[in-house]
């Protein structure tokens, strides 16, 4: 039979027409501290999916065009990722199933394995979109676990549903508990029709203004994991607590002491004394330290505090923090929790984070419009018992003077970024305390003061460090106005590192410890690069340049100025990196730990409180298996966390955020009736 053109035409639009009512745009929104800063767009056509991704907050952000191909299972068959990470270094990602063989390839890493149905995998430069893919396969899944390429095992949990929207813009959702990507699990929003509603810091286009009520939510749901932690977690004790067996690290001798033993009474230390090898006395817990060394609780001197953070910290050590930027609200919040014991974290000092407006604004606390108002959040600081203001990136540099005066007057601090087309001279004259991150520092002396700092140059810039001379005008000017206005530096050196020696594909000294530990996800994106590297040179001059980073802080050191240890990090493991730094810059480890405890409580004022293992201050310090003051890398080998004598075990706490341990807990022996 024979069909004329006509009728075949006719066929040819009415499928075409099937094809486009098919087909679907789904917009989402990225946001930051309640402002657009991205876009993510979906065009969904049957079992293909092609999506645009952007985000730009705070001057740098990942940008990704996505091509998506499923299986009638929902499963990923073909999935390529075109663009640039975070830092602007470019992405070729792709992955493949076919034939019975899944093949990939990223920054991270590359592989093929026979795989007789399509798994799920893991993409290490894809969009937000991904965790709706996961969720819809991990629904359909026994048990919502699915195994996962190129390693490990997604779990999925619902938490709750919540309507969103108002009269027939209103969406019923469920929020689901995303686990075994990242060292924190993600929560997804699927719709009522298994669509991605919001997920990874993007919101369905048009509903922008249900963030408040949607953060209130996922602040419910993460404030009731961390008081469950807290209570698996915690161990508290009646009467004394006898710690026996131990060396004592003395920050002021820079020494061990000889076997020791240490009595807490409540949150303080009643006695220090020689180990005598006498029975415990009636109703004391004895925790046996096998030989082990007490080493005062350690400190990130620029954290920026979270409540997956606090646990992090607490399996690290780290037993104060120095908050330098948070949601506000959200930190007040969170200091409450900890305050009545419900929360288990570390002490938080808090920095009140003050930025001007312009493009590149970071959204953390405060953005300033006006002078005026920049004063009166300095006011809102005070009146809510933040101890520094800390300024960012796009605060005019005018405004720093008249601040920074305010602030002192009522009794804070000031420390910060240099602002774009300030340099650290000029700070420090208009009344900074400390300067926030070594490159902060050093752009004022690699940098001609027109560049723009806001951009990624602060960090691609420190490529030009291998060239500084230290003894340089430039150089001595600073130093000398350091020494004279008694400026500190908070150092960062680690993430100077983690990013300047990124390369794709190999993993960094500082992960190597722990990365095996840890979900697929993170070890992935620990083997990413955030700078480009385009030629032997471009590598060759960020590897020189991280040499001179580590001979400014030699000369720091030389010039009597003191340096804080932090991070600018969330995962604890960072601060231990931060540590064996200053080791390979020069410190004995003893001097190291004395940076980190003793020397960071005096730049807070309450060294006569904590700092040091001695009769009367508080039960903040950490049981570490060998002798640190030897080897900076015994640091990682914490065995117990103690805050105010409650004791925490890091074994316990990376089993609860599903990370294999690295130690063990001491023998606890309870008390004798």
């Amino acid at each position: 039979m024979r069909i004329s053109r006509s009728v075949m035409a006719a066929a040819g639009l009415a499928l075409a027409l099937a094809g486009a009512a098919r087909a679907e745009t789904q917009s989402f929104v990225a946001m930051a501290g309640g402002e657009k800063v991205g876009h993510l767009t979906a065009e969904v056509t049957s079992r293909h999916v092609a999506i645009d991704y952007a985000v730009v907050n705070n001057g740098r952000g990942p940008k990704a065009r996505e091509q998506i191909d499923l299986d009638a299972a929902g499963f990923p068959t073909t999935w390529t990722v075109e663009g640039e990470s975070l830092f602007g270094a470019p992405v070729h990602e792709h992955f493949t199933w076919r034939s019975g063989t899944a093949e990939w390839a990223s920054q991270a890493d590359k592989g093929q394995v026979p795989a007789a149905k399509p798994v799920l995998y893991i993409g290490n430069d894809v969009s937000p979109w991904m965790l709706g893919v996961y969720v819809k396969a991990l629904l359909k899944a026994p048990g919502h676990t699915l195994p996962v390429l190129p390693s490990g095992a997604l779990r999925l949990q619902e938490m709750r549903k919540i309507t969103l929207g108002e009269g027939k813009a209103a969406q019923a959702l469920t929020i689901y508990e995303l686990s075994g990507i990242d060292l924190s699990p993600e929560y997804v929003l699927i719709d009522a029709k298994g669509q991605l509603f919001a997920a990874g810091g993007v919101i369905r286009t048009g509903y922008e203004g249900e963030l408040p009520k949607l953060a209130e939510v996922n602040r419910e749901i993460a404030q009731g994991r961390a008081e469950d932690a807290q209570k698996q977690l915690a161990h508290r004790f009646v009467g004394p607590v006898r710690i026996r067996n131990v060396r004592i690290f003395d920050p002021v001798a820079l020494k061990l002491t000889g076997p020791s033993q240490v009595v807490i009474y409540g949150d303080r230390i009643a006695t220090v004394t020689p180990e005598d090898g006498k029975p415990a006395m009636k109703g004391e817990t004895v925790i046996d330290g096998q030989g082990g060394t007490l080493v005062p609780g350690l400190h990130d001197m620029h954290s920026h505090t979270s409540l997956a953070s606090n646990l992090f910290n607490l399996a690290a050590g780290v037993t104060a923090t120095r908050d330098m930027g948070n949601d506000n609200q959200a930190l007040l919040a969170m200091m409450d929790g900890l305050n009545a014991g419900r929360l288990a974290g570390p002490r938080i000092v808090r920095n009140g984070f003050l930025e001007g407006r312009s493009p590149y604004s970071a959204r953390n606390g405060f953005i300033a419009d006006t002078l005026p108002q920049a004063i009166d959040d300095v006011h809102w600081y005070a009146d809510h018992g933040y101890w520094q203001i800390k300024i960012y990136n796009s605060f005019p540099p005018d405004w720093v003077a008249p601040v920074a005066a305010e602030a002192h007057r009522l009794g804070m601090g000031v420390t910060g970024h240099v602002p774009a087309f300030s340099s650290p001279d000029r700070v420090i004259r208009d009344g900074y305390n400390d300067i926030a991150h070594i490159n902060q520092l050093m752009l004022g002396w690699i940098l001609d003061p027109t560049e723009d700092t806001r951009t990624p140059l602060r960090l691609t810039g420190m490529a030009r460090a291998k060239d500084l001379d230290l003894n340089s005008p430039r150089v001595r000017a600073t130093i000398e106005l350091m020494k004279s206005h008694h400026i500190a530096l908070d150092t960062t050196t680690m993430t100077l590192e983690r990013l300047m020696l990124s390369r794709s594909g190999e993993v960094q000294a500082g992960d190597q410890p722990y990365l095996d530990h840890v979900p697929i996800g993170y070890q992935r994106y620990r083997k990413r690069s955030f700078v480009t590297i385009k030629t032997p040179a471009d590598d060759a001059a960020y590897q020189e340049s991280f040499k001179k980073i580590l001979a400014v802080m030699t000369l720091l050191d030389d010039e009597h100025i003191q340096m804080l240890p932090g991070t600018d990090d969330t995962t604890g493991f960072s601060l231990l990196r931060e540590l064996e730094l200053y080791n390979t810059a020069g410190f004995s480890p003893a001097r190291v730990l004395q940076m980190d405890t003793l020397n960071c409580e005096r730049y807070f004022g309450r060294d006569s409180q904590a700092g040091s293992i001695e009769r009367g201050k508080l039960a903040d310090f950490i049981l570490v298996d060998g002798d640190p003051t030897q080897d900076i890398r015994k640091i990682r080998n914490t065995r117990m966390t103690m805050v105010g004598g409650v004791a925490y075990y890091p074994s316990e706490i990376y089993q609860f955020l599903s990370i294999r341990p690295f130690s063990a807990p001491p023998p606890v022996t309870a008390p004798t009736p």
